[in-house]
């Protein structure tokens, strides 16, 4: 018989073996669901998005951006590597395209899936600019902050006795997590929003990422600031993003922090 008592400490056993770090921050995090069924199930997404929209394969944009996310990438790869985190990157098969979609949008799946908009090119401006978005877009793959999310949902729906056949069985239930989790609309092409914590982790990240790839790092201040002139911002409290007030001042204290001088030269 299932007991609450049971139900609690199943919960905790779970949370306790489930229990991750995040690489620069050190965060702890939950991550239920395995990396694995992750990366294999947005491998099947991204391939039903990329057949529902049109994707530029050939101009010079989208040669750029192919060009900075092999950059990003390579910086990933070896410093992950080189810092004991490269189980982190197992089955990722980097790609990145540019989708032609008026949206000031980009994300980036579990298994190094990347799509940019060039809805937000104008805002981007240069490499360097599409350096800021796709080392932050990148950081959310790597910190596993979808996991995260659809972790959490599975034991807010589920409960920790019914965890382990969700998992197993990869149900139509797990399925809609995964894609509210990550936010990949097939439709839509739009991905949901991540918490203020996750967006802020994934900006510090990001800003190592970039600056290993041979960026500078401190353009994030201004692509930030263009992102508030393009009307994309709206009060902090109506939203889960940081408003970029706020991300521009913990940008310019992580630029100066120990851990970013520390990790962006390793």
């Amino acid at each position: 018989m299932i007991t609450i008592e049971n139900s609690i400490y199943t919960f905790i056993l779970i949370t306790f073996l489930a229990c991750q770090q995040v690489p620069i921050t050190g965060r702890k995090q939950m991550s239920l669901v395995p990396e694995s069924d992750l990366v294999s199930m947005s491998k099947s997404q991204y391939t039903t998005f990329l057949e529902s929209h049109d994707v530029d394969n050939h101009s010079e944009d989208a040669e750029m951006v192919k060009r900075v996310g092999a950059k990003i990438s390579e910086a990933v790869i070896k410093y992950m590597n080189d810092n004991g985190y490269s189980s982190r990157i197992v089955g990722f098969e980097w790609e990145f395209k540019l989708v032609i979609d008026e949206a000031v949008n980009a994300w980036c799946m579990p298994g190094g899936k990347v799509c940019v908009y060039t809805g937000i090119l104008p805002v981007t401006m240069n490499e360097n600019g599409l350096a800021v978005v796709l080392g932050h877009e990148v950081a959310h793959a790597i910190a596993r902050h979808g996991n995260e999310r659809m972790s959490q949902g599975l034991l807010l729906q589920m409960g920790g006795a019914a965890l382990n056949m969700a998992l197993s069985n990869k149900s139509s239930k797990t399925q809609n997590l995964f894609m509210q989790a990550y936010g990949i609309g097939i439709q839509t092409g739009v991905i949901l929003p991540f918490s203020r914590k996750n967006e802020l982790e994934s900006d510090k990240l990001g800003l190592v990422f970039m600056q290993l790839a041979g960026y500078d790092a401190s353009a994030a201040v201004d692509f930030w600031k263009r992102m508030e002139k393009s009307g994309t911002s709206q009060p902090e409290f109506l939203s889960t993003h940081p408003s970029h007030a706020n991300r521009v001042t913990e940008i310019n204290e992580f630029l100066k922090s120990d851990t970013f001088i520390k990790h962006s030269t390793n």
